[in-house]
């Protein structure tokens, strides 16, 4: 449900004024897709969900600091949820600091062919087998659009690092979804693996 600017206004309002009933509302209005979020960087889900639930004790208490001119109330909490996410990963997991620098030529990309054969629900089962730093790594820079730069900053990795994680990300993938693709190919002719 998408609120219009005036609903937005008054449920940030009551929540500044620590209304549990409009907190519980912008909770429930936020809970599938804020959570979708934090898997999404934390494939373990005690460790997803933690985040989520700090994530949003960071919303209710910074609440009055967003401001409805500079963006959406959904892109507010969800920048606060990557940023939850990413600070817990940071402290549970370990980045290998690898400086291996790709040419762009070198970069291994993925196939049309191969993503056409796939649904959704088998690419993210995919990525959530990638070790946890390059999987942070992809979804920072694939799925969220950060720079090699942006991503180093966040998460206290050299550039290299991060491009070494994504090509690594690919790579597997790449392997990973050439698999899934001909086994599916092959279940769709009749034939046992």
């Amino acid at each position: 449900m998408k609120l219009t600017k005036k609903q937005t206004g008054e449920l940030v309002k009551a929540c500044v004024k620590n209304d549990r009933i409009a907190q519980g509302a912008l909770y429930k209005l936020y809970y599938a897709d804020m959570l979708r979020v934090c898997n999404s960087y934390l494939p373990d889900k005690e460790l997803a969900r933690e985040a989520f639930n700090s994530g949003f004790l960071k919303v209710f208490q910074s609440i009055q600091n967003f401001d409805p001119e500079k963006g959406e109330l959904g892109g507010w909490i969800r920048k606060i949820m990557i940023g939850t996410s990413i600070d817990l990963c940071r402290k549970e997991l370990k980045f290998n600091h690898v400086s291996t620098e790709l040419p762009e030529e070198e970069e291994p990309f993925l196939s049309p062919d191969i993503l056409e054969k796939l649904y959704f629900q088998d690419v993210l089962q995919n990525i959530r087998t990638l070790p946890y730093a390059t999987q942070t790594v992809f979804n920072l820079s694939v799925i969220d659009g950060f720079s090699h730069k942006e991503i180093g900053e966040q998460l206290n990795i050299s550039e290299g690092t991060s491009r070494w994680h994504l090509s690594e990300a690919k790579k597997l993938l790449r392997a990973l979804l050439e698999t899934t693709g001909n086994e599916r190919s092959k279940e769709g002719r009749g034939e046992r693996k």
